[in-house]
């Protein structure tokens, strides 16, 4: 079995609408724009592939290819640190 991607950290969208800061406690929070916090719950990686649930139930999925995030309809890369 191949070992888990480290996900923790911000990723973004390339126009930097979407925030989206995962967790080391697997905790995430989505900033849409001016509003942050727009979504927030708990996320799980299983090698490449995370799975998302919402705190209002919501669930979603996401893989890591080639150091990007394709998050369902989106596509966040890692924000450099200090950025």
């Amino acid at each position: 079995m191949s070992e888990n991607v480290n996900v923790v950290g911000m990723w973004v969208t390339a126009d930097g609408h979407i925030r989206q800061e995962l967790r080391a406690d697997g905790r995430y929070d989505e900033a849409r724009g001016t509003r942050a916090s727009a979504y927030t719950g708990s996320y799980t990686v299983t090698g490449a592939h995370l799975d998302y649930v919402d705190d209002t139930g919501f669930t979603a999925t996401g893989d890591i290819r080639d150091g990007v995030l394709y998050h369902e309809h989106l596509v966040l890369y890692r924000e450099a640190a200090g950025s």
